[in-house]
């Protein structure tokens, strides 16, 4: 049976809860939220992208972690994102390795009920995260991929929705085909 989340806590009481539970849950401020279960389709786009930027990785200094690990995202702020990369020595926030410090790189992939957070309210959270260079946000129902990427003029973003596009993750020092993100995926209609 799964434990209900309480309403409001502190950071520490978050922290502790949360390792006495075996769903996710993420927390925003004091409020804490419970983590919806993935579809299939989500779950096959995760591991297209791990398989993907994992080739790409190995022989470099940066690694990929799964929706696993808890990514500090401000003082009162841990959140869950389905994929996020590190280069170099990830920094974790207590000696639980559970807080992840440090990523180079977040990713989410929507759904329905994640969508408007993942490109408002987290992306928001993870602009202000010093060591976060790029965002990816991941369409799972049509193709569209949102790379936003810090430079000294401020956060860019560029949105790439054809098969045929191949995102440049200079953070990461690779590139990532669209066609490898979808592979798999079939969709019924395209929207406009």
């Amino acid at each position: 049976m799964a434990v209900q989340a309480p309403v409001r806590l502190t950071v520490e009481e978050y922290l502790a809860w949360e390792e006495t539970n075996f769903e996710k849950h993420e927390y925003i401020d004091g409020e804490v939220r419970c983590m919806a279960g993935a579809t299939g389709r989500h779950n096959r786009i995760m591991m297209n992208l791990a398989v993907a930027i994992g080739r790409e990785l190995d022989d470099s200094d940066c690694f990929l972690l799964s929706s696993e690990m808890r990514v500090k995202a401000g003082e009162s702020r841990y959140v869950y994102p389905d994929l996020s990369a590190v280069c170099g020595e990830e920094l974790f926030e207590r000696d639980n390795e559970m807080e992840l410090l440090n990523p180079t790189l977040v990713i989410e992939v929507t759904s329905p009920s994640t969508i408007d957070t993942d490109r408002d309210e987290k992306k928001n959270f993870y602009f202000d995260v010093p060591s976060i260079q790029s965002y990816l946000i991941i369409d799972q129902h049509r193709v569209c991929a949102e790379l936003s990427t810090r430079s000294e003029a401020g956060w860019q973003t560029a949105t790439y929705t054809d098969l045929n596009d191949v995102l440049s993750l200079d953070t990461l020092n690779c590139e990532l085909p669209l066609a490898q993100v979808y592979r798999g995926i079939t969709f019924e209609t395209q929207p406009d």
